[in-house]
């Protein structure tokens, strides 16, 4: 039986995740680090600003003091602009609340952030209450945010599901003992290999297999 689904945010309820690489893809190349959009969605996908900025130092940026908050202003600037809802997921969290299971997000990405890309679609309001940051407790892949959201809605890992789009998001699934599911909106299911994640192309496989479809 399944209690809790908690879900990624950016690539696997709003697809952030070009946006913000070309965004950081500019940004570090005012700063010495010239690598383009695809490259930085390689390197850095999935992970923090924070340690964005600590390996684009290493690689060599000369990044100066106050670059989280720019790097910030900038993504968040842009994403107002408006950003896609994944194909598929307001159906599968409508049929989530109809069955009565719970939801909740965990995200390493901030608070702010997820509120600015949320909201014009409503998915903001359907989780209010249950955002969780890596800017609040310690990130992917360490399951610490996990851990969290089960405890507010009084689950436990047998009757939990995560969906994540990418490797720290399925590691601190294995770590909390949840099944998880790897969304690959990118269709290759290669990228799941070696993982206990179970490789995903569509959110309505999700629904099948917890006895949602129609």
């Amino acid at each position: 039986m399944t209690d809790l689904v908690i879900f990624d945010c950016d690539g696997v309820l709003v697809d952030t995740e070009p946006t913000t690489d070309r965004i950081l893809s500019a940004n570090l190349g005012r700063h010495g680090l010239h690598i383009d959009p695809a490259e930085v969605h390689a390197l850095f996908a999935g992970g923090t600003m924070q340690s964005v900025g600590v390996e684009a130092t290493r690689r060599g940026a000369a990044l100066p003091h106050d670059w989280l908050d720019g790097i910030y202003a900038e993504v968040l600037t842009a994403l107002r602009e408006g950003v896609e809802v994944i194909p598929g997921v307001i159906d599968l969290i409508d049929r989530l609340e109809a069955a009565g299971i719970a939801i909740a997000i965990a995200s390493n990405g901030s608070l702010d952030k997820m509120q600015v890309s949320l909201a014009p679609s409503g998915l903001l309001d359907r989780f209010a209450g249950r955002i969780y940051s890596g800017h609040d407790f310690p990130p992917k892949p360490g399951p610490a945010m996990l851990h969290h959201a089960m405890e507010m809605a009084g689950t436990d890992a047998a009757s939990t599901v995560f969906i994540d789009d990418m490797p720290a998001g399925w590691k601190a699934a294995a770590a909390a003992d949840v099944r998880c599911y790897a969304y690959l909106g990118d269709g290759d299911p290669a990228r799941a290999k070696g993982y206990s994640a179970k490789p995903i192309t569509d959110m309505a496989q999700v629904a099948r297999d917890l006895g949602l479809a129609h």
